[in-house]
């Protein structure tokens, strides 16, 4: 198992242009395993035994997913409370305790603009305050949380500028575990 793990929540990924770049970009980068849920689950019933076992072999976790409605798709939803309930209240001492300190970063596409996402914009919130729920449970978990990376206007990106966005999510990946010296306790 690769040693950055890229957990990809998208609902429909044949029909994303932002988050099939984002993907297409870190697929090129060394010791990545990036993982479908939506794919692997489509009916939602999520195998907690693999996806348990798939954590617990990565050092570096990511979450990649669009944010729908100011929250995170369904799957990722019932993602988080199959494995999280598991690793966190059901089977701490033998499978959570051993995720503290490793390192997590949410990897989130928007379609509206930076400015949309502000005090005074049209989405009242930025996109950090509207991550605040991703932050706290990485905080209950233990986990480390690494600075979001925000691609804005996914929608609405040429080509030329989705590979842009790509360039830019592999250069943070890379700086990332760089700094990112596995924790686990």
């Amino acid at each position: 198992m690769s040693k950055t793990l890229i957990l990809l929540f998208h609902p429909d990924i044949a029909r994303s242009s932002a988050n099939a770049a984002l993907s297409s970009a870190a697929s090129r980068i060394e010791d990545f395993d990036i993982f479908d849920v939506q794919r692997a689950y489509p009916n939602g019933e999520i195998d907690t035994d693999a996806e348990v076992h798939r954590l617990l072999n990565a050092e570096r976790i990511v979450l990649q997913y669009p944010m729908q409605w100011y929250a995170t798709p369904p799957i990722l939803k019932a993602w988080l409370d199959a494995v999280l309930t598991r690793l966190f209240y059901i089977n701490y001492e033998s499978e959570g305790r051993r995720l503290v300190g490793t390192p997590i970063m949410v990897s989130v596409t928007a379609g509206n603009t930076p400015d949309a996402y502000s005090e005074g914009g049209r989405n009242m919130f930025t996109m950090l305050e509207l991550l605040a729920p991703m932050r706290a449970t990485a905080h209950r978990c233990n986990l480390t949380w690494h600075r979001p990376f925000i691609v804005y206007r996914a929608n609405q990106l040429s080509p030329s500028e989705l590979k842009v966005e790509g360039l830019r999510y592999t250069k943070v990946l890379k700086s990332w575990i760089s700094s990112s010296a596995p924790q686990k306790a």
